[in-house]
């Protein structure tokens, strides 16, 4: 008898697992052998990120003009419970033009687009603890803004997106969202939409579904659902504690959302947040939709979600030289934790 024979009830620890993400096609390493307790992203120390009201621009916006002011929403007091605002320093610009051009080998526009900011009154309650209905109010907000732009000249894309704590971009304190509307399809919906497309070519069904499906069947991963969306922690998830929102029926655009479905998917979002909030100790992170572009092709084999990518490391060499992000921490083991948290 051969030696791995008497070994056979001997089982060498798993040093890391490489995880390939179905729609994509991107690997991502899941470190299990040196994977953390999931108490441990809790006790990570993180820098108070605090800001005096007086000194918040958010809460210095003066009444609300409606000549500035994108969208407003009032409270029966007749005080302003949010308000969309275009950026003061804007990434994308109303133009005329593109002003396309060439540079020898290189090409360039102008950035012509729309950069607006979604702003929610209180300056130190975060979305994870809103209400549902506050959140139901921050999704009509993203909706009544897409279906706004999203026919401008120009818009090919919009992205929708928040920024929670220093370490994940926010600049200030008081809590809100960005929309920029864009002429380009950027580069990570772009592989999301290619992904999707091929697998449904090659199995006439949506690859999101499926991943679904078996998600639900497997149970493991999930954190959460209601009668419209499930919660989970993807299989190959790219950061510790990444979490994701899908509408369980295949749906393309966010935009369509109903009434019914905005609130289930707002309490969703609330709790996927909240449980962060209380497991992590009110860690860093991005949220951020994922939609079919809207410049007039289909994408019925899209499926819309959100996805929330909590700041629990930093990318190094590895990281920036191969693009493979490395997770410390088993998405079960973070989907277990995180299930047992209450919100």
């Amino acid at each position: 008898m051969d030696q791995d024979s008497n070994n056979k009830t001997k089982k060498e620890p798993t040093i890391s697992e490489l995880r390939q993400d179905l729609v994509s096609g991107t690997w991502v390493v899941i470190a299990t052998g040196r994977a953390k307790r999931p108490e441990a992203f809790k006790e990570q120390k993180r820098e108070a990120f605090q800001e005096p009201l007086g000194n918040c621009p958010f809460c210095n916006l003066g009444d609300p003009e409606k000549e500035k002011d994108s969208l407003i929403y009032l409270k029966e007091n007749g005080d302003w419970s949010l308000r969309v605002i275009p950026n003061k320093f804007p990434a994308f610009k109303k133009a005329r033009a593109l002003n396309k051009k060439e540079e020898g080998p290189f090409f360039l526009m102008d950035g012509v687009g729309f950069h607006e900011v979604i702003v929610t009154r209180d300056h130190t309650r975060q979305m994870a603890n809103f209400e549902i209905a506050e959140v139901a109010e921050v999704l009509d907000a993203y909706q009544e803004r897409y279906l706004a732009l999203m026919n401008r000249r120009y818009i090919n894309y919009i992205s929708i997106f928040h920024n929670h704590g220093q370490e994940a971009g926010a600049s200030l304190v008081h809590p809100h969202s960005q929309l920029i509307a864009l002429p380009v399809i950027d580069p990570d919906i772009s592989r999301s939409l290619s992904g999707s497309y091929n697998y449904w070519q090659a199995n006439k069904r949506c690859v999101h579904c499926i991943m679904i499906e078996w998600e639900k069947e497997y149970g493991k991963r999930i954190i959460f659902e209601n009668d419209d969306f499930v919660v989970l922690c993807p299989f190959a998830s790219r950061v510790a504690f990444e979490i994701r929102i899908y509408p369980k029926e295949h749906r393309p655009y966010f935009e369509r959302i109903t009434d019914k479905e905005k609130f289930q998917a707002a309490e969703a979002l609330r709790i996927g947040l909240n449980k962060l909030y209380r497991g992590l100790d009110d860690p860093a992170y991005n949220f951020f939709i994922h939609t079919a572009p809207c410049d007039g092709k289909a994408y019925d084999h899209y499926h819309w979600h959100i996805e929330i990518l909590p700041k629990t490391a930093v990318w190094a060499g590895f990281e920036l030289s191969t693009g493979i992000e490395i997770s410390t921490i088993e998405p079960e083991k973070a989907a277990e934790y995180l299930r047992g948290i209450q919100t």
